[in-house]
């Protein structure tokens, strides 16, 4: 049934010593099946101690975890913090501001007013964490009217202890407001902390409703209870593994506490995309072998079978996720490195239960596998998802009768997709990520009614000694600043507060802040949190074509190993590449333009958070890069014994493909439950992740990818004398 220009199929010659015909010996994933199916107990036990070892520190883990980190730590912003630290007792980024406003007239004059700033002198002199407390001062943190006034902190500890001691303190800061005045704690520190706070109980909010939509899906896609139990088993032991070691973690460095709520996401998408693979394959492998309840060998032969090609694939699919995640550590940010850290725990996590403890309940279910049997209309005695893999069996068929206007279909999708991409703005979060109600947005918008849009934003500019004059000229000549105020001197330092003409988040400040580096006297460093926040931007933006060049590098490289074919090696990352530039050209048009945000509760900031691209870029290509190995490893396999690429094609998507589209169908519902969140940051990365593994599911793996194997025929699975010199022999078939 083939037709074209034919490649001749490659020869699979036995390896050297072995004559032609005989047993092929069993490989180290075939031995390890073996062995964990038929000593269960060791297995078990092995991996009670290992979960009581971590879960000792997991319930730790929200309390020891960091609440900092959003920072470039090779930028001249970080640098002039630790000055600022040192010799100006921490009057810098990290300084903690309480906005005092009388509603009725001058603090002055007003005995509430003037309690309310004693009482709040008190409240932050009292906290270790506060090294000096500064009054409010006229011309500088007192407005002209007289009615507002920022009693500032200095910071006697590090950035993620400040933002802890922001959380202590806003509620009883807080609790000084009435007769007409507000008391609010703002700043950098309270904005990281509010953030922290509102996303993690939005998160905590998806993460519960997405356990029963998970469990409904699961359930529908295996037919089963017991087997579709077996995903969140991985989930939990991924979960519980990587907390723990994020505690301990705590112990070298400081772990953001959103490396927590990623782990736990990964762990999800990864336990249930293997355990799909590997139940799927094990019940295939009962089915042929026809295992009857108490067959004993027959169900180890089963397993053996299971992990020598579906977890084969499921070990490729994780060291490509690990790949993936590795490139993120190119940016020299702590929140970011940390949260890489936790989703890469939790993929070893799930990745050595997918291999050991996995098998090992297989082995001793067996046939009870199918236990719990949920029919859902299906007739009684039909096997889970026959139905399904018919229904894909036919899909595929046409694909390979109609290769041309399925490619121009799913490539139209993609590219109307992807251009919005073109017009990607990214930035720093401005202080809409954080709920109207919260203190730090309340003192934002009232430092900024009384003192202008610049003035959330004040820089801090260290001059060294002998060239604070000629700073101030420079100061004083730039368009970009509203005023200034003259700092004393300290260890070889000046210490001078500027104020810009816009605001912290906007590109004009951005470029104000470039400007002044290029005028002021060498030497000098320009600081504050808007300066920080710049430098994180610029750090990523600077990085994004080296983390996506090097995305697809180490993709191609783990492909070929795996595959041993360059051609579609090549292919499986180009259009996972289309379908990552697809989801932020969608993304683009939600959340830079405006497009859907009525519906889905959210006010535009005219771009995308910075650090989507890279972020969210590097976690959707490892999951996409999981689906095209279980697609191409299928496909693999099936070509090593029977060397038809449209058997090879036909045979991997009808298998392969009811778990890419049961996988999917559970990420999406996840990660929408994450989009329907109140805050920002989890609407976006919801709505972001959904809309990738939408495209790479259904257009690229159960589309694009197979008219590739078929156009590609033969010449898809060719692997050049020399390359093949060079590769290991990766074999799928068992």
């Amino acid at each position: 049934m083939t037709s074209g220009l034919q490649v001749a199929p490659p020869a699979h010659p036995a390896p050297e010593g072995r004559p032609p015909g005989s047993p092929r010996r069993p490989g180290p994933f075939a031995r390890l099946g073996r062995w964990t199916a038929t000593h269960f107990r060791a297995v078990l036990g092995l991996w009670l101690v290992v979960l009581a070892l971590f879960g000792a520190f997991a319930p730790s883990v929200e309390h020891a975890l960091a609440g900092a980190g959003w920072q470039d730590s090779t930028s001249q912003s970080v640098q002039a913090r630790s000055v600022i630290q040192r010799d100006f007792a921490g009057l810098g980024a990290t300084a903690l501001q309480v906005v005092v406003v009388d509603h009725g007239g001058p603090i002055a004059s007003d005995p509430a007013s003037r309690a309310a700033v004693a009482g709040a002198v008190r409240l932050l002199g009292a906290d270790r964490r506060v090294s000096t407390v500064v009054a409010p001062q006229p011309g500088l943190s007192l407005s002209a009217d007289g009615r507002t006034g920022v009693i500032t902190a200095g910071a006697a500890a590090d950035a993620n202890a400040m933002v802890r001691a922001a959380d202590a303190l806003s509620r009883p800061l807080g609790a000084l407001s009435g007769h007409g005045v507000s008391v609010a704690l703002t700043g950098d520190s309270a904005l990281w902390a509010n953030f922290n706070s509102a996303n993690r109980s939005a998160m905590l909010r998806s993460e519960m409703l997405s356990w029963p939509v998970t469990m409904a899906i699961l359930v529908i896609a295996f037919g089963s209870l017991v087997a579709a139990g077996l995903p969140l088993m991985l989930t939990m032991v991924g979960l519980l593994v990587a907390a723990g070691a994020l505690v301990l973690g705590t112990r070298v460095t400081p772990v953001s506490i959103w490396a927590l709520n990623f782990a736990l996401m990964f762990a999800l998408a990864l336990g249930i995309d293997y355990a799909l693979f590997i139940v799927v394959r094990f019940r295939a492998a009962l089915e042929r072998r026809n295992v009857a309840p108490g067959d004993r060998e027959g169900v180890v032969a089963a397993v053996t079978e299971t992990l020598d090609t579906a977890g084969k694939a499921v070990a490729f699919s994780a060291l490509t996720v690990l790949a993936s995640l590795m490139a993120i550590l190119l940016v020299p940010s702590p929140a970011f490195r940390s949260m890489a850290l936790g989703i890469m725990l939790a993929v070893v996590a799930v990745l050595a239960a997918s291999l050991t403890l996995l098998p090992a309940v297989l082995g001793r279910l067996g046939p009870g596998i199918n236990a719990g049997r949920v029919r859902l209309g299906r007739a009684k005695g039909s096997p889970s998802g026959r139905g399904l893999d018919q229904r894909l069996h036919s899909w595929a068929r046409w694909l390979w009768r109609h290769p041309v206007p399925a490619a121009l279909g799913g490539l139209t999708v993609l590219l109307l997709a992807a251009a919005p991409v073109v017009g990607l703005r990214t930035n720093m979060p401005s202080i809409t990520i954080v709920p109207p109600g919260a203190n730090a947005r309340v003192g934002y918008n009232q430092v900024t009614a009384a003192f202008g849009p610049g003035a959330p934003g004040t820089l801090q500019v260290l001059a060294p000694t002998g060239r604070q004059r000629a700073a101030a000229g420079a100061l004083a000549k730039d368009p970009g600043v509203a005023r200034f105020a003259l700092g004393g001197s300290g260890h070889g330092w000046t210490l001078d507060q500027v104020v810009p003409t816009t605001g912290p988040s906007t590109t004009a400040t951005g470029a104000t802040i470039d400007r002044l580096r290029r005028e002021l006297p060498p030497g000098t460093l320009v600081g504050g949190a808007a300066a920080e926040n710049h430098d994180l931007q610029q750090a990523l933006a600077s990085r994004t074509l080296l983390v996506f060049g090097l995305l697809a590098g180490l993709g191609f490289v783990l492909l070929l190993i795996a595959l041993g074919a360059p051609l579609i090696a090549a292919a499986g990352v180009a259009v996972t590449a289309l379908s990552v530039a697809g989801a932020f050209g969608i993304a683009r048009l939600i959340f830079q333009d405006g497009h859907l945000s009525g519906l889905l509760g959210f006010t535009p900031q005219g771009f995308v958070d910075a650090w989507g691209p890279i972020f969210f870029g590097a976690m959707v290509f490892g999951v996409a890069m999981d689906y095209t190995l279980f697609l191409l490893s299928a496909a693999k396999e099936r070509y090593e014994t029977h060397a038809d690429p449209e058997h090879a094609m036909i045979g991997s998507l009808a298998s392969s493909g009811r778990v890419v589209v049961s996988a999917a169908a559970v990420m999406i519902a996840v990660f929408l439950t994450f989009a329907l969140s109140g805050p920002l940051a989890p609407k976006e990365m919801g709505v972001i992740l959904a809309i990738a593994v939408a495209l790479d599911a259904f257009v690229v793996r159960l589309v694009l990818l197979p008219v590739l194997l078929r156009v590609g025929h033969h010449r898809s699975w060719h692997r050049p004398r020399w390359l093949a010199r060079i590769l290991p022999r990766v074999r799928f078939s068992h």
